[in-house]
């Protein structure tokens, strides 16, 4: 055989070959990091922390460790639900540690202020505990995803289900400041338009010691259903408090605008029996959440929040993304995950939007009492689902990405 004639056609098309397939699958350096930003020692440290460090970690080792024949690594902040060591630290992981995807980062300031990094180092953000509408709304980013809820879905879904179950009179427990009155507003919005009436409200400041005089308001006005519209400390203790004097025993009912099955825990369900609570993901709703529930639950010793969760399903799907795209090139991946329905343990009917929220539906849940717990962590009773498009409504029209 004359190598001439043959050999230097087939080196060339075989180089080609080569070639072709290092253009198809490109790594920006050669790893695919993800950067588990949260809080690990602070208030919201037990629905986030170091079980969504597990979640995330559970998620590389099922996708098997590589993608695209490169190593997945994990690196790990607490951003102290300090905004600014939030942004500090996101900046450091883009520039310098060449992280490609910042998942968790619980509270809205902090998740606001990471995403403006996102935005700025053109870098990929996931958030699975921030909770602000805004996110997909006037701040949307073709960089930042929202993936498990946001204040809207929670507010909207509780306050439309319990309606329609006969909760029709309302009066409001809410945290004096804008995440607080956010979910008043929302859920107001919806109890009067399903033909309901809110009786009043109290506003609590943050952290309020003694929450007493504000549970007794709500209770001697006599409606049906107590919305806490707050987040920690203040809707745990209203809870306590209530239970305390007697609102669930005299036919009234607490329905928790956020609460998370870790506050359930730390309550006890003596205290919280009967509350009535959206989310978006329980453990023990079907075979396939027990099966990764009780994998999580043994590294952990406890069951996972809906964030904890929500991080695990992200990253897998990005994950995906990238085999299928063959590259980390963020707005490539991000398109690839908007591409196909998202359905897991974690999300029934599934999508993510053109705003980047993801849109699944939740469960309207009621808190179990002592007597019907029948092992640990048995906490929730299912009372219906909520469709995704319920929940969250329609695309925000004051986020860019969103066609006009």
């Amino acid at each position: 055989m004359n190598p001439t004639r043959f050999g230097l056609p087939i080196a060339a098309a075989l180089a080609a070959t080569l070639m072709s397939g290092a253009a198809m699958a490109q790594l920006s350096d050669d790893v695919v990091k993800i950067g588990v930003l949260t809080d690990m020692n602070g208030p919201a440290s037990a629905p986030t922390g170091q079980g969504s460090v597990t979640a995330a970690q559970m998620a590389i080792d099922d996708f098997g460790g590589t993608v695209l024949g490169k190593p997945i690594s994990v690196v790990v902040g607490d951003h102290q639900l300090k905004a600014d060591i939030g942004a500090s630290l996101a900046r450091r992981w883009f520039d310098v540690e060449q992280v490609d995807l910042i998942v968790d980062v619980p509270v809205s300031a902090v998740g606001l202020a990471v995403q403006n990094i996102a935005n700025e180092k053109k870098r990929l953000f996931i958030t699975h505990s921030t909770g602000t509408a805004d996110f997909h709304g006037k701040f949307c980013s073709p960089y930042a995803i929202q993936w498990v809820f946001d204040t809207r879905a929670l507010a909207v879904g509780t306050a439309d289900a319990v309606v329609k179950r006969g909760g029709d009179s309302w009066f409001f427990i809410t945290d004096d400041y804008a995440f607080g009155h956010s979910l008043e507003r929302d859920a107001s919005a919806v109890v009067t338009a399903n033909g309901g009436k809110v009786l009043g409200s109290v506003r609590p400041p943050l952290a309020t010691p003694d929450l007493s005089s504000f549970v007794l308001q709500a209770q001697a006005s006599k409606a049906k259903i107590i919305g806490i519209a707050a987040g920690p400390p203040n809707n745990m203790n209203e809870i306590k408090t209530g239970s305390e004097f007697g609102v669930f025993k005299g036919g009234q009912q607490m329905a928790a605008l956020l609460a998370l099955i870790t506050d359930i825990h730390g309550l006890g369900l003596q205290a919280a029996q009967g509350l009535l609570l959206t989310t978006s993901f329980y453990w023990d709703m079907d075979d396939k959440t027990r099966e990764w529930s009780k994998r999580y639950f043994a590294k952990m010793n406890k069951m996972p929040s809906m964030w904890q969760a929500g991080v695990y399903s992200s990253v897998m799907h990005y994950l995906n993304a990238i085999k299928e795209t063959g590259t980390d090139d963020p707005l490539k991946v991000a398109a690839k995950m908007r591409e196909k329905p998202i359905e897991d343990f974690f999300a029934r009917n599934g999508r993510l939007r053109e705003d980047n929220l993801m849109v699944h539906d939740l469960w309207l849940v009621q808190v179990k009492t002592p007597e019907e717990s029948k092992y640990p962590w048995d906490y929730y009773k299912i009372l219906t689902t909520i469709s995704g498009d319920k929940a969250f409504g329609p695309p925000d029209p004051a986020c860019a990405m969103v066609k006009k």
